[in-house]
């Protein structure tokens, strides 16, 4: 795989700044978190994908077979794809740090690429991820810093699948921060608030 695996914005970052991974949810695409990386972290290089899954026309990174039921075979191919795209990037930036984070699909996507490969990213941020399995033990996650953000009343992640997923990285000694709000599936400014704090 190479840097060019996937479509996707990027930008150079400048002297000692951070290399940011942003993925979009369902639908949208490499421009989804373009224009908060630039005013949240000024300097930064950014690798913003597209998914090169269409459901009905939605932009994804994965399949699926219905709300919450994934095509594992799919995500397991596409978890390597994307590692190895991660792996290029990084290894065209040494030195740098290295963050990564995504929303609803896009977040679940880092995730399993963090399952798969703790060393690529130096921080993970999930915002509203639904992992419907629970992953493989993973000792590579220790101390890594992770920040999780959901809704109490999303529709699409529930809460038990979230706490599920808190606990997992938990018991893999990750350093974990969380970030909830009484809504559903919909970002609202604290976790925004919060994933700024987290990359700075």
């Amino acid at each position: 795989m190479t840097t060019d695996t996937y479509h996707a914005l990027t930008t150079e970052p400048a002297p000692g700044a951070p290399l940011v991974f942003a993925f979009h949810g369902t639908g949208g695409d490499e421009h989804q978190f373009a224009r908060f990386v630039e005013e949240a972290l000024p300097g930064a290089g950014l690798v913003a994908p597209r998914g090169d899954v269409s459901e009905h026309g939605a932009l994804r990174f994965f399949r699926r077979t219905g709300e919450g039921v994934y095509d594992m075979d799919d995500l397991a191919r596409r978890t390597q794809a994307m590692a190895a795209f991660v792996e290029a990037h990084r290894k065209a930036h040494p030195g740098r740090p290295v963050y990564g984070f995504g929303y609803s699909n896009g977040a679940n996507i880092v995730a399993s690429v963090a399952f798969l490969r703790p060393d690529l990213f130096d921080r993970v941020a999930l915002l509203h991820p639904l992992i419907p399995f629970e992953p493989a033990p993973q000792p590579g996650l220790a101390g890594r810093k992770v920040l999780i953000s959901a809704g109490q009343r999303d529709p699409i992640c529930p809460p038990a699948a979230t706490s599920a997923l808190i606990d997992w990285f938990k018991a893999q000694g990750a350093d974990v921060t969380l970030a909830v709000h009484e809504g559903g599936h919909e970002l609202r400014q604290n976790e925004i608030d919060a994933l700024v704090s987290f990359l700075k």
